[in-house]
This record gives structure tokens, sequence and C-alpha cells, in this order.
């Protein structure tokens, strides 16, 4: 049976979730799972967005052959040939024979490789500013390269100012028969995914995510319609905002997170000294533990707060494992504009501290606050005033 929903009058939801998917591109866990979107536009043509992942191929098929209500299928816009969203292409295209695909040059030659069926005869391309008329709509399209693949494109319904937005401006989690972002209390409940979303999935871009936003900006935008995640129709400038500052590397908030890494609980207890320490000096303060939460939700924060605070004992001459991996993460990630303060710890070689300092020098505009504390297997008593002065430090930099 079928499972959509308006848009508008003669736009449909024809998408699904996926609850059962616990890794999302075989690396980020969703606990919460995922909606795969695609819209159906009933004009004097026959208009679908992008297809689905093949997971809930059965169902997106449903539901187009649902919402076209007998009609032919004229067109399929590919914006992203990412699998998740085109894997399923070839399949719609047997299920509905001449259907005319439109797409840029880029998109084009990654069907050729992911596919060995021969699209050439059912291809229409299409470069920055083309329109195509499909009756009462017009449709012009907007280049995003690396947001966050190269052949990434917008399209934009001028006629309704509706925005197809790829990749952007989605989120993590299924959307549990809600379509619209004002139907959740989005900015409580889901700018935690939506931030962990961004900053993993595009985080690296941001210099193409402005470009892609200066090109928005000259839109008349009513509606955004995302393939991952909820609809836009209100409030939209708020998450804008979001956007705004992820895309440039500003911190959301004045605050700092916490990242250590402990094999026996010393390093760990100079964190939570540390911490202490900050509350009472009130500042805000999130912590993480690397041998447990994984790197997305930490590189997630390392985007939202202003100061960072990374600890990590000595473990083969080297960081430690798993904060090892989390640095080359927030490096592969391209954050800018942090402060951050360290600790290290080791026994008989402490070297953590030194090649931490090294992964943070390949970000740009990363300061590094004090001189660092170092443990020698356990914090001792007569160093809680390195605390101290380090709890100061961060704390006058908040302020600043």
């Amino acid at each position: 049976m079928h499972c959509t929903r308006k848009v508008t009058s003669d736009l449909t939801w024809v998408g699904a979730d996926d609850r059962r998917l616990s890794c999302f591109e075989g690396v980020y866990g969703v606990p919460d799972g995922v909606s795969y979107n695609s819209y159906l536009l009933q004009d004097e043509k026959t208009v679908l967005f992008d297809t689905c992942d093949k997971a809930v191929f059965e169902v997106f098929l449903e539901n187009v052959d649902y919402a076209l209500e007998g009609r032919k299928l004229d067109y399929l816009v590919i914006d992203h040939m990412e699998p998740d969203h085109a894997a399923t292409v070839e399949l719609l295209v047997r299920c509905h024979p001449g259907v005319k695909i439109v797409c840029n040059a880029k998109i084009q030659k990654m069907l050729t490789q992911f596919f060995n069926y021969d699209f050439s005869s059912d291809i229409l391309l299409v470069k920055e500013g083309d329109t195509l008329s499909t009756g009462r709509h017009e449709l012009t399209f907007v280049m995003a390269p690396m947001v966050h693949w190269p052949e990434v494109m917008f399209t934009f319904d001028k006629t309704d100012g509706i925005l197809f937005s790829a990749d952007a401006f989605g989120t993590f989690g299924a959307l549990n028969g809600r379509l619209f972002a004002d139907e959740t209390d989005f900015f409580n409940d889901d700018l935690n995914e939506a931030r962990r979303y961004y900053t993993n999935i595009v985080g690296k871009y941001g210099q193409q995510v402005q470009m892609a936003l200066k090109k928005a900006a000259g839109l008349d935008i009513k509606l955004v319609c995302p393939l991952h995640g909820y609809v836009w129709r209100q409030d939209f400038g708020r998450y804008l905002e979001k956007y705004q500052l992820w895309s440039t590397y500003e911190p959301e908030e004045k605050g700092v997170l916490i990242a250590y890494a402990s094999v026996y609980g010393h390093t760990a207890n100079a964190a939570n000294i540390l911490a202490c320490k900050l509350c009472d000096r009130g500042i805000k303060v999130k912590m993480y533990d690397t041998s447990v939460t994984p790197a997305s939700y930490i590189l997630s924060d390392s985007f939202k707060y202003s100061h960072l605070v990374f600890a990590s004992t000595t473990y083969n001459n080297g960081i430690f494992v798993n904060m090892e991996d989390l640095l080359h993460d927030i490096v592969n990630h391209n954050l800018q504009n942090r402060k951050v303060a360290i600790i290290e710890n080791g026994s008989w070689a402490p070297a953590s501290g030194k090649l931490m300092r090294e992964e943070i020098s390949k970000m740009k505009n990363m300061e590094i606050i004090g001189d660092g504390i170092k443990l020698l297997s356990a914090l001792k008593e007569d160093q809680l005033s390195q605390i101290d002065a380090l709890a100061d430090a961060i704390a006058e930099s908040i302020r600043g």
C-alpha cells in the first residue's frame, strides 16, 4: 500500500523511511533511521525529483504509481547521483519506459559508471540557468558542485518557489509520518541530528556550501525539499543561520567540548576535574569518552562549541587509538577557528601532547590555550594549580 503526503496541491512526497538501517554510508550510526525523499509533480507533464535507496524501492515504486494516478511519467530529474538517491534509477526507467532523465553532464557520466544500462536516448542535459517548462511550472537548474559530490545540482521551481536542494538542508532520522519541520519541535528535538548530518556529510566543503548559499540567496524560496529529513515551509531562516555558521566554521555557542581517551581512568580523572572547575566558573561543558562515543557525535559538537580540550594517554609512543582517529576525522572535515587546550599522559615517555598539537596545527586558525598539562601516570595534588590555571585561561578566553 502507498504511503504519501502532499507538499502542495500538485506536489507529493513519494519517498520512504528506513528504520532498519543502523549505519549510514557504513560509517555513521543512525539510531532513529533515515528518510529517503523523492517528490512527484503533477502538471501538464509529470516530473519525479530523484529516486530512492534500493532498500526501500518497493514502497517507493508503490508511492510513485499511486501519485501518478494512472498517468505516464514524463521526466525524472536527478539532482544527486549518490546511491542512496540514485541506486534505483535503472529500475524506475524499466518500470516507466520513455521517461526523460533531466541531468547535467557530470550526472550523465556517473550514470555510465554506476549502471550497465544505456540511458543515452533518454537524457535531457541541462546546465546552470537552463529552464524546463512542465505546463504551469517552470523549473530552473542551479549547479552546486561539492555539496557534497561534484555532480550535485539544485532544481528550483520558479512558479511556486520550491527549492529541491539535494543533500543540502537534510538531517538524519526517519520522518515517522511527519513531513514538515514545523510538525516537530525541530530546534529542540532534531537540531543535533541535523548538525551531525551536516558536519559529517558536508562539513568538509564549507567554501562550496557558501557558494551554493549565495546562489540560493538570489532565489525567491518559499519551500525547501531536501533528499533527507523535513520539508521547510516556515522558519527556514533559522536553519539557514545554522548553515551559515557551520559552513564558515564559526561556533554556535561559547562553551567547552572535552574529549578524552583514558585506559585506566587517570586521564579521565584529570578531564573530570577540569570540567568541574570550568562549571564552577559558569562555563558550559560537554564531555565525551572517545572509547565509548562514536566520532560522528564528537565531530558534530566540535563544530558547535567555541573551545575544545583534548586529553589523551600515550599509547605505543603515540596518541591513544580512538583519540588519534577522532583528531584525524576532525582534521579531514576541515574544522577551523577554535581555541584548543591539551592534556597528555604517559607513564615513562609522554608523547601524545606533541602529536596532538601536530594534528591540530593542520587546521586553520586554531589557537592553543596555555602550555598544556602533562601527567606522569596520574594527576598529583601539586598539579591542581595547573588545572585551575587552565580553567581560568579557558574561562577568560570565553568571556573575552
